[in-house]
């Protein structure tokens, strides 16, 4: 098949037009989905939220596709879900799909023959069907037990035949579905974080301090009696950028750090002949081990640090966590 070549010259003021035209169109389809829902989604939706199994979407063709983004926006919003492929179902993978599961089948038409085969199957296993379609007296929204109303006016498609406004209505009725299903269930952002361990949000909401602090000999410590070069012995050795003063129990007494370094350096202080007590700060942030990492970069922001002491209930030093810990676990 031969791609087709403009029959004249492409004027920019044409493309810009159907684009505008597009989105037109495909507005006023997703806005009068608005005016048309009523008791059926609510149930719909009801439904969904009590089925012991999953929701098992499936859908020809463009439709199909638009199954896949729905499929993956429940599963990851706290419904279960999952695609099949109708042409495949007829063809054994009908047996993902168990009495305790809700099919919602998509078609713009409700004529896909791929669905339509499949429909007494269901009714056998007493599978609830919800038909998400454009055509209210289709075979698909007849068998079905509840019906989606995706109806648009036309596609944006000039002629009217590419499925353009119908998807995109389509698309929008799924995303309706998974709002009122994730606020029904009282999911959070940490919910979803739990869901995408592997992006940023869940990284953020997920990684605890305890899971990016150092601990045992990593940590620079030195006793409150420690001279000032064996203080700076160990912040040179651990590469902190600060050092922990914990008395003989391990109770945080102080930290020192290298912007006290300068700045008693730069106000004139001869540091050689003191100890570490005598140096330290006396009241260093702190923050628990449980705590989010997202938590310990933020305090690391507001008060400009680089390093944030980690201690127990009874202020026992416990760990350190760096910058450069928390840029490592793609917190920050």
């Amino acid at each position: 098949m031969s791609i087709l070549q403009p029959k004249r010259p492409v004027e920019a003021a044409q493309i810009l037009r159907l684009a505008a035209s597009t989105f037109a169109i495909e507005a006023e389809a997703i806005a009068a989905l608005a005016q048309r829902l009523d008791d059926n989604f609510v149930q719909v939706v009801q439904r969904m939220l009590t089925i012991p199994g999953r929701v098992v979407v499936t859908g020809m063709g463009k439709s199909g596709h638009v199954g896949r983004k729905i499929a993956a926006t429940l599963a990851s919003t706290g419904t279960p879900a999952f695609f099949v492929h109708p042409g495949e179902a007829s063809h054994g993978d009908l047996g993902m799909v168990t009495g305790q599961d809700l099919v919602l089948a998509i078609s713009n038409s409700g004529e896909s023959g791929e669905i339509a085969v499949l429909l007494p199957v269901l009714k056998r296993l007493g599978v609830p069907v919800v038909a998400m379609t454009g055509n209210l007296q289709s075979s698909m929204a007849r068998h079905a037990d509840w019906v989606l109303n995706t109806q648009v006016d036309k596609e944006a498609c000039p002629l009217n035949l590419a499925p353009t406004a119908s998807t995109t209505a389509q698309m929008a009725m799924g995303d309706a579905l998974a709002v009122a299903l994730l606020d029904a269930r009282g999911f959070k952002a940490e919910d979803f974080a739990r869901s995408h361990p592997g992006g940023a949000l869940g990284r953020r909401l997920l990684t605890h301090v305890s899971d990016v602090m150092r601990t045992g000999d990593e940590l620079p410590t030195v006793l409150p009696s420690a001279s000032f070069s064996d203080l700076m012995r160990e912040m040179s050795a651990k590469g902190m950028g600060a050092a922990a003063i914990v008395d003989a129990n391990g109770l945080l007494q102080g930290v020192f750090t290298d912007g006290d370094l300068r700045r008693r350096i730069e106000a004139g202080a001869d540091l050689r002949g003191r100890t570490a007590a005598q140096v330290m700060h006396s009241t260093p942030r702190q923050i628990a081990a449980d705590a989010l990492a997202a938590d310990a970069a933020a305090m690391m922001e507001a008060h400009r640090i680089t390093s944030v002491l980690v201690t127990d209930t009874d202020q026992h030093l416990v760990g350190i966590v760096h910058v450069g810990d928390l840029m490592r676990a793609k917190v920050i």
